[in-house]
């Protein structure tokens, strides 16, 4: 038996741990006027976040069609695998679960199972890799998905945005900052836990960061971190050196932020990717 993980380029994962554990990787597209990328592919995360300012028409994402997800599916199945996995970006901020769904349902080669991952970024990076590790040490597609599941309810993601003005141009995520206003000072904290995405209203970039502080401490020990962020490297190492005292012992990943989500909130946004350690009772 062989379970091989599909997932999508917003899970921001290293090339190197995609690699390693032979990960399939659909890309999203990003659109600008006339022009088309696929994320990761035919822009860089750097050039992106360069551009992003400047850009003529403010750029959009669009998922996949199904071909794309069956094409990936059906390669796998000719390189041996048994049974797919195909994990994504929460359903509540993208089509891309549905249009899976629809891909594995076309897909006669091979099973494949569609998970909601409720999450984005690293916070289902963290899942994704987790597993492709479970599968690697041979358990079966239902103890993956009760093991993925546990996981999910430990996972958050919380991030401070240095500007509204791109969720104004974007209009794509405006209702999750329904009624936090629009005053220029305002450095809103967007959080997403378990398929739920929030907000929180800080009104300075001092204050943003306290918050994100607090809220890093309050999950208490941690199994895995990440710090995410759109292009912002300074405020990486920023965060880092405040928070050393809470990520003591744990390797501490710095990941751009995919730009079909760094589209919407715009540069120098920065926060973290964290997974709870599982509580013994």
């Amino acid at each position: 038996m062989s379970i091989r993980i599909v997932t999508d380029s917003t899970c921001d994962l290293p090339a190197e741990t995609i690699s390693k554990h032979g990960i399939g990787v659909v890309p999203v597209y990003i659109h600008s006027g006339n022009e088309e990328y696929r994320d990761g592919v035919d822009i860089t995360r750097a050039e992106f976040y360069k551009r992003l300012p400047s850009f003529t028409v403010h750029p959009t994402t669009a998922v996949p069609a199904a071909a794309k997800f069956k094409d990936a599916y059906e390669q796998m199945a000719r390189e041996g695998a048994s049974e797919i996995l195909s994990v994504h970006i929460s359903s509540a901020l993208s089509a891309v679960v549905q249009v899976a769904q629809t891909a594995a349902a076309e897909t006669k080669s091979v099973r494949v199972t569609v998970l909601d991952s409720h999450q984005l970024s690293m916070g289902m990076g963290f899942l994704v890799e987790r597993a492709a590790s479970l599968a690697a040490q041979g358990l079966s597609m239902k103890d993956i998905g009760i093991e993925l599941n546990e996981q999910i309810l430990r996972s958050h993601v919380f991030a401070a945005l240095d500007t509204l003005e791109f969720l104004r141009r974007s209009g794509r995520m405006n209702n999750i900052i329904a009624g936090i206003g629009t005053l220029i000072q305002l450095k809103p904290i967007l959080t997403m836990y378990n398929g739920k995405p929030g907000a929180e209203r800080v009104r300075t970039r001092e204050g943003a960061i306290k918050r994100l502080i607090q809220m890093l401490e309050s999950l208490g020990e941690l199994e895995r971190v990440a710090i995410v962020h759109t292009h912002a490297a300074e405020r990486v190492v920023e965060l880092k050196e405040r928070t050393s005292h809470l990520l003591a012992g744990l390797e501490v990943l710095a990941m751009d932020i995919t730009p079909v989500i760094g589209a919407h909130i715009g540069p120098d946004a920065v926060g973290f990717a964290a997974l709870a350690k599982r509580r013994t009772s």
